[in-house]
């Protein structure tokens, strides 16, 4: 397989993974979690971790919510974010695994919610961690997917500046 051809597999598994594993999830969570209602929710790990069905009609911890004309908006800002994405990995080196499929996962998580966003007009959340009373927002696997990216991202950039430093 040649390197081009590598990078493109790379980004295209994790791409399908992070999307396939999302959707699934969220079928999974609207068929048994949204027939308990948000204040019963599955409890995995007492004080720690539950599953809790929740929808988003906003973005990222339910910001701009009201906005007028927001899913329409939030759409064209996913679609030119995966656009953005797609641009960023071909202009990536062939040798950079590691930033494939950082772009992979940002781009299945981002098609992930899109996916949500058209076909119901808001984001099919389930996953809460908390210790105790203090809880952290509802997110998905997307979301997951995302963060989980983003940080591959900065490590590479970190990982490749200190590479950059100690070989000149």
């Amino acid at each position: 397989m040649t390197p081009a051809r590598r990078k493109v597999v790379l980004f295209s598994v994790f791409a399908a993974l992070s999307l396939v594993l999302d959707q699934w999830t969220k079928v999974l969570a609207r068929e048994y979690l949204r027939p308990r209602g948000p204040m019963n929710p599955k409890v995995i790990i007492p004080n720690y971790f539950d599953l809790r069905y929740a929808e988003n009609p906003g973005v990222a911890f339910s910001m701009f919510q009201d906005l007028p004309g927001g899913r329409l908006l939030l759409t064209i800002l996913a679609v030119a974010a995966f656009a953005m994405v797609i641009a960023y990995l071909r202009r990536t080196p062939e040798h950079a695994t590691r930033l494939h499929v950082a772009l992979g996962l940002i781009g299945g998580g981002a098609i992930g919610n899109l996916v949500d966003r058209v076909m119901f007009g808001r984001v099919t959340d389930f996953i809460v961690w908390k210790k105790g009373s203090l809880e952290w927002p509802a997110f998905n696997i997307a979301d997951a997917a995302l963060c989980i990216g983003v940080g591959l991202m900065l490590l590479d950039m970190f990982l490749g500046r200190k590479e950059a430093a100690s070989s000149a």
